[in-house]
């Protein structure tokens, strides 16, 4: 009896064992693998997106909810999460998700196209009028989302709050592999626009003289950086500030050559985001601080430092 009592302890702790290398094997390669490339992917598309428009613009403190993806984004993800809790009551978690998703890129896709349709005239696309419609846009849906955030439930607040604030907590490889090859083929094309923007920084008449075709530049990068932020939206939520931040660093430090800039800020986004939802992960654990309140943290007082510099300098000058 005592043998066998031997045995049955011996088969418990080989099995137990075995439980736990399987356990760890599904969390890492099931559940923190896939956020850690989602986060990555989110990093690298969101910078390098906010370095093409800051070269677009011709101003360093320019991001893509300034052309107002962001704002459409979230106007369509409030009304998927507020509609379809009175048409389906009784969907699943899932599904809501994916709902929220499919409709956040719709909206950014929308609100995209808006903006660039009332910037174009007699066939060129003016930088100002496409700001001044961005902005536009912007008042426009954050008022509609003003309408159905009053109109939501207790519930459907919590969600749209929650959604509003980002997070790579529910990331999976079906997201890894919609989002991955849209971001990494938006990533490839942007880097084609180097020395494009480096003429264009110089002013568009001169970029047209050294023979780039500007509005061609222009339409690429708008609609590429759109479909990239889009996408990032749809499947962690808004993260903001990581499109203005990362250039700038880069800039400051190696310059404003597109060449170096555009491949610098998406490997540097690409580690700011994962470090930065390590630590919103770990920070107040066992529960998950949103990473977009860390990203906002990080990029609010960065940006008010960067507009007391330009003020500085201004004032010297």
């Amino acid at each position: 009896m005592g043998a066998f009592q031997v045995d049955l302890k011996s088969l418990m702790g080989q099995s137990s064992t075995e439980f736990l290398a399987s356990s760890q094997y599904f969390i890492l390669m099931d559940i923190r693998l896939p956020r850690i490339v989602l986060a990555g992917l989110t990093g690298a598309g969101l910078a390098i997106t906010g370095a093409a428009i800051q070269g677009m613009f011709r101003n360093p403190l320019a991001d893509p909810s300034l052309i107002g993806v962001t704002s459409g984004a979230m106007l369509f993800a409030v009304m998927s999460i507020v509609l379809m809790g009175v048409i389906l009551p009784s969907m699943t978690a899932f599904f809501q998700q994916s709902m929220v998703a499919l409709f956040a890129f719709a909206g950014s896709m929308v609100s995209i196209y808006l903006v660039y349709f009332l910037s174009k005239k007699a066939g060129r696309t003016h930088i100002m009028t496409m700001l001044l419609a961005g902005i536009a846009i912007t008042a426009l849906t954050s008022a509609i989302s003003g309408i159905f955030i009053y109109l939501s439930d207790e519930q459907q607040l919590r969600d749209i709050t929650f959604w509003s604030l980002g997070s790579f907590g529910g990331a999976t490889w079906t997201q890894v592999f919609i989002a991955g090859p849209i971001i990494l083929i938006g990533i490839y094309k942007l880097n084609t626009y180097c020395h494009s923007l480096n003429a264009i920084m110089l002013g568009e008449h001169e970029a047209e003289y050294l023979g780039v075709a500007v509005e061609k530049v222009k339409t690429g990068v708008i609609l590429i950086s759109s479909l990239i932020v889009g996408v990032c939206i749809a499947m962690s939520g808004i993260i903001g500030f990581v499109g203005l931040v990362i250039p700038h660093f880069i800039r400051l430090i190696k310059g404003a050559d597109y060449r170096f800039l555009m491949k610098s800020s998406a490997l540097t986004g690409a580690i700011f985001m994962i470090l930065t939802d390590d630590l919103a992960r770990t920070i107040i654990a066992p529960a998950e601080l949103p990473i977009g309140i860390l990203s906002a943290l990080v990029g609010g007082p960065f940006f008010l430092w960067l507009l007391m510099r330009s003020q500085k300098e201004q004032w010297l000058l």
